[in-house]
């Protein structure tokens, strides 16, 4: 009985270990491990300050474009690079604070393969033009800061106004979900059946851009763009405009409003408030290719002049008319001034960068009417000084004066150059932030660049359906029970 019994059991054995390999072996699938995490970092070197942005995005990426978000900002200290034209050393040491504040946030282990780019925009376009030996010099101290650090530094370089347009442009559009969008029901991105592309209005220190889709099939357009993001082409037309960014713009300004004075000592000013006065030195002309044009008038260089705040709306806005040159384009409706050619506008508008901050500051970005701004703008214009002071002591005084001749020449470009009026105003949103990020054209160049960075298979594990999984553990637990009463 006990030998029946003992065969018994080792017959059961053997019958159970083979059904708990059958389980253990069948339906053996491949289980993907979660992607990793990459991550990139673009400086925006502006004419007037910088700013760095660390980027992240799976490496598994969507349609060949990464879905990226922003995991940090962090403002340089002290001005725009261009401004260490006589000190290039400084620029890259300007840099350092932001750099050691990124690498904060980056994993150890993957900083390394981080690729870090730097791309300077109007202010070192200008310096270029006067002096493009102290530039490349800027440029190579830079890079020679960035090579001090464990990142993939992948160079400092000058885009031109067209790039930084149709980046800003990338970037709103990405972040307002026109290219592609998570579908919770289909667990994937999926591009949006009715997407609605905007175009972007962009005004720096020294340059402005303008990027859309035009209507139709538009001919005869050279400032076009063409992208691929997330499998799909993207044909732009894109203009920027050197020199008349606002702080050129201001420069220009007083520039010709002294050149048309009967006085050498005192100028009038229609845009800066009454009672404010503000002494400007001729040789200021000198520091920029947009007022560095010789004219007896300016003469001697180191005189200085006076320009005395006269409130003036109307006057203002004369004044600021006179600084484009709409009889280049005679007639014709597409073109904005200085005979370039721009196709009707068409669609929705994100401005942002000095649009939206010069609108914020007058409480104008909450949609309002093309006649309500106007007032609005009109009145502000007419404050002196005293009250304007006493009702903004928090506001930079240097800053403060400028409003109302940056508002009139806002609305100059967008009514007069642009071609917006009265009923598309109202296709015109003023915003700095579209969700949690910045908008600018940074982050549009990294998703640009995510194009070339190849896409990482996914890791792999040989795994099972649980209910099999959990099967062969039963069956090898009775297995090793039986087993032992065997030997009991």
């Amino acid at each position: 009985n006990k030998k029946l019994f003992t065969t018994t059991l080792l017959g059961v054995l053997v019958t159970l270990s083979i059904i708990a390999l059958v389980l253990s072996l069948v339906k053996i699938e491949d289980v993907a491990l979660p992607p990793t995490v990459k991550y990139g970092m673009v400086f925006d070197a502006g004419s007037s300050h910088t700013s760095l942005f660390v980027y992240e995005w799976d490496s598994d990426k969507e349609n060949d474009t990464g879905v990226v978000s922003q995991t940090l900002s962090c403002d340089v200290q002290g001005p725009g690079i261009s401004s260490y034209a006589t000190n290039p050393p400084k620029a890259g040491d300007s840099l350092k604070e932001c750099l050691d504040k990124a690498l904060k946030v980056i994993p150890t282990e993957k900083q390394r393969d981080v690729p870090v780019y730097l791309g300077a925009t109007a202010g070192m376009r200008l310096l270029r033009l006067r002096n493009s030996s102290a530039a490349d010099q800027i440029l190579a101290e830079i890079a020679k800061t960035m090579q001090e650090y464990p990142v993939a530094f992948r160079g400092a370089r000058i885009i031109t106004g067209e790039e930084e347009g149709a980046y800003g442009w990338i970037t709103i559009n990405y972040l307002l979900e026109s290219f592609t969008k998570y579908s919770p029901k289909a667990h994937t991105w999926v591009r949006p059946e009715a997407a609605n592309i905007l175009g972007a209005l962009d005004l720096g220190g020294a340059s402005t851009q303008i990027s859309f889709i035009p209507k139709g099939s538009v001919i005869n357009w050279n400032e076009t763009s063409r992208f691929m993001l997330y499998g799909y082409n993207y044909n732009i037309y894109t203009h920027s405009y050197l020199c008349y960014g606002q702080n050129e713009m201001v420069k220009r300004l007083a520039k010709e409003l002294i050149l048309e004075s009967s006085s050498s000592t005192r100028v009038e000013h229609p845009c800066y408030p009454k009672d404010y006065n503000e002494t400007i030195s001729l040789s200021s002309f000198h520091t920029s290719p947009c007022t560095n044009t010789s004219d007896p008038h300016l003469s001697p260089s180191d005189r200085n002049v006076t320009l005395e705040g006269r409130g003036n709306a109307s006057g203002c806005l004369v004044a600021i008319r006179k600084l484009f040159n709409f009889s280049a384009c005679g007639q014709s409706q597409d073109c904005t001034f200085d005979g370039v050619y721009q196709p009707p506008i068409s669609g929705q508008f994100f401005a942002f960068s000095a649009f939206y901050y010069n609108f914020k500051f007058l409480n104008l970005t909450k949609g309002q009417s093309l006649a309500t701004v106007r007032e609005t703008i009109e009145r502000f214009c007419t404050r002196s000084w005293e009250d304007l002071s006493s009702s903004y002591p928090e506001e930079n005084p240097e800053r403060l004066p400028k409003y109302c001749a940056n508002a009139n020449y806002i609305l100059t470009l967008l009514l007069d150059a642009y071609k917006f009026n009265e009923s598309s105003w109202n296709n015109i949103v003023f915003q700095m932030k579209a969700g949690s990020a910045d908008v600018g054209w940074t982050l549009g160049y990294m998703l640009n660049l995510t194009n070339m960075i190849p896409a990482e298979a996914p890791g792999l594990l040989k795994g099972q359906a649980p209910s099999l999984w959990a099967a062969a553990v039963a069956f090898i637990t009775l297995t090793l029970a039986l087993g032992l009463v065997a030997l009991l």
